[in-house]
């Protein structure tokens, strides 16, 4: 790899330093992930990858943007393509599910940063997601209940934290199982759950 890394743009070296990041990230504890490994993984030196970032930090907030930049664009759409309240929360689960399946090193480097004591880069960029994703998660359910199509006495924090929730309990799931499956293949029964304790008519 590293004579192909060698001879691309800058841009796109510090990409492909991301997406080895996110790999070893599936592989292994986050907390471990040293910039030896990287490197070694890479073919390169140490000094090579501090070409392109100050330090570890600056590495670990490039893949927390990374990765918050893909994850919002994908809820953004998912959100604005249902033609209900319901039918864009639907589509807002299964695009975050399709995301975790799709970067399986993601879910752990992203609570391995919110688990870091004190400040870093990383771990501010994951509490404005984590923000971002329940103010979205928020206005599609205000919509539903002000349109009547969601229950009348919804609490929509209580059930926005509960959405997010369930995504990260299935992610969790798949940490204890071993088995990344897990996610996709309990997805639509806990989704349908969900979907009864919001939905008017259903739990009235």
């Amino acid at each position: 790899m590293a004579n192909n890394v060698k001879y691309l743009p800058a841009d796109e070296r510090r990409a492909v330093i991301v997406d080895t990041v996110l790999a070893l990230a599936a592989e292994m504890n986050p907390a471990e992930i040293t910039t030896a490994a990287i490197a070694g993984r890479m073919g390169l030196s140490q000094g090579a990858l501090f070409r392109h970032f100050q330090n570890k930090d600056a590495i670990w907030e490039a893949v927390m943007a990374r990765a918050a930049t893909v994850l919002t664009e994908r809820a953004e759409a998912a959100a604005q393509s249902g033609a209900s309240p319901m039918e864009s929360l639907e589509a807002l689960f299964f695009s975050h599910i399709n995301f975790i399946v799709e970067h399986p090193g993601v879910p752990g480097f992203f609570f391995g940063e919110l688990q870091r004591p004190g400040k870093s880069p990383a771990r501010e960029r994951a509490k404005e997601l984590m923000e971002s994703y329940g103010r979205l998660v928020g206005s599609i359910l205000q919509e539903g209940k002000e349109s009547g199509r969601f229950f009348e006495r919804l609490d929509i924090p209580s059930a926005a934290g509960l959405f997010v929730g369930i995504i990260q309990g299935l992610v969790l799931q798949s940490f204890l199982t071993g088995e990344r499956e897990t996610i996709a293949k309990r997805a639509p029964g806990v989704f349908a759950l969900f979907r009864r304790g919001i939905e008017r008519g259903r739990s009235e």
